[in-house]
């Protein structure tokens, strides 16, 4: 049976004091409560291991927010997956959109990533969206088909099982719109259904795919309350321990 998941993450906020803070408030909170799913925290790399520290006493579990697509060497500011397993990190984001848009991370840099990932024991968090132009066009499906597939499906489906999918529809991230229930619904099915074609239902089945796009503790248990959206990437409303953890508690 597949993990519901909810996964904060940071992005590039928060001072080492108010992290420390933060992740404190919310391994207090959640350790006092009865958790239908998994909890991860992505704080920036600067505070990873102090946030390990914490996860370690706590139900939480710790991902970086990206890795370099090489395993060492002469490449100054990169992270490797090597460096991040040697701290028992256990997962790490790839191919969120802003790194797409504002890095130009292509679609093999992040097929790199991943195997990067997968060699040192971390799991990757894929993520996948179209933008607001591709959804008016009515391409949002082509366009996750092709992320999947230059991404992920060079995988075997061994390999695979490793992997957590996050559909961000990009016109949705921290703007407040948020796609309707019926239109994460429409296209985690889709995304379940292009796991099934390329290994089997199986898989599929056991594949956890989060939402991610102006979740927040209002529309939360709407959203999860989906056949195949298994919880969700949360941007904005992770900074504050109360939302985080009134979004963690929305599974019913």
């Amino acid at each position: 049976m597949r993990k519901n998941i909810v996964a904060g993450n940071w992005k590039m906020n928060k001072s080492f004091q108010e992290a420390e803070e933060l992740i404190s408030s919310i391994a207090d909170e959640l350790d006092e409560k009865e958790l239908k799913c998994d909890v991860i925290v992505c704080p920036p790399s600067l505070y990873l291991e102090m946030a390990s520290d914490y996860a370690d006493e706590s139900v939480l579990s710790i991902a970086a927010q990206n890795v370099s697509d090489h395993n060492n060497g002469a490449y100054t500011g990169e992270i490797s997956a090597s460096m991040l397993g040697s701290m028992e990190i256990a997962y790490c984001i790839v191919g969120h959109s802003e790194r797409r848009k504002f890095f130009n991370e292509t679609d093999a840099q992040l097929a790199k990533k991943v195997d990067q990932l997968l060699d040192y024991n971390l799991k990757p968090v894929f993520c996948v969206g179209e933008q607001l132009e591709e959804r008016e066009s009515n391409t949002q499906f082509a366009v996750v088909r092709s992320q999947m597939e230059n991404g992920l499906f060079h995988l075997n489906n061994e390999e695979f099982l490793n992997v957590i999918v996050a559909y961000e529809p990009i016109w949705a991230i921290g703007t407040g719109v948020v796609a309707t229930p019926d239109q994460a619904q429409e296209m985690h099915s889709f995304i379940r259904g292009l796991i099934s074609e390329k290994y089997n239902s199986e898989t599929a089945e056991q594949t956890t795919i989060l939402y991610g796009g102006s979740c927040n503790p209002t529309n939360a248990s709407t959203l999860f309350a989906n056949k195949d959206v298994d919880g969700g990437l949360i941007g904005g409303a992770s900074l504050k321990a109360d939302d985080f953890v009134k979004i963690a508690m929305s599974f019913e």
